[in-house]
């Protein structure tokens, strides 16, 4: 429905519940997203899903220390984000949000949309499974690496992990 005098761009989302704090208010079934859609649709067009800075992290590690791989390649599935195939492994670097990383603390579902929310990651993690069990069964090694083990406290330890698991 929209409202032009609306404080919130003129876009108004209603909730099943009336706001009981104030009856009065004409907005009272508002349900809101601090942007209007334009704004929110060009900040979830930001969110970079190559070049991350996890990922370049994980890139630079590698190439100083001699290894030399291919970036998200198609053919793979899922699209892994660094393939070494001289060591047919490939290496995954998720988000915690967006994979649902368990028990970590860059993971909250959102209060609002709760539902979509949790339909959208359910679905990426579905898929993450799918597509290392393709790569596993053409005998490709896997390594899935989220966010928070790239962190300044555990990256060092991460990052000779990745190298122990080449060798």
């Amino acid at each position: 429905m929209q409202y032009p005098d609306s404080p919130f761009g003129g876009e108004v989302r209603h909730s099943k519940k009336p706001n009981k704090q104030n009856h009065k208010n004409p907005y009272f079934y508002i349900m809101t997203d601090v942007h209007n859609k334009q704004t929110r649709s060009y900040n979830m067009s930001r969110i970079k899903s190559k070049d991350t800075k996890p990922e370049m992290l994980v890139r630079r590690f590698l190439f100083a220390n001699g290894f030399r791989y291919r970036l998200h390649d198609k053919k793979l599935p899922g699209k892994p984000d660094i393939v070494l195939p001289k060591y047919k492994t490939v290496i995954f670097i998720n988000g915690c949000f967006w994979h649902g990383h368990e028990n970590c603390k860059y993971f909250v579902v959102p209060k609002t949309r709760t539902e979509w929310w949790l339909d959208k990651i359910n679905g990426n993690k579905a898929n993450d499974k799918k597509n290392i069990k393709l790569l596993k069964s053409a005998n490709w090694k896997v390594i899935q690496l989220f966010e928070c083990a790239l962190k300044p406290q555990k990256i060092n330890a991460t990052l000779d992990s990745i190298i122990l698991k080449l060798k």
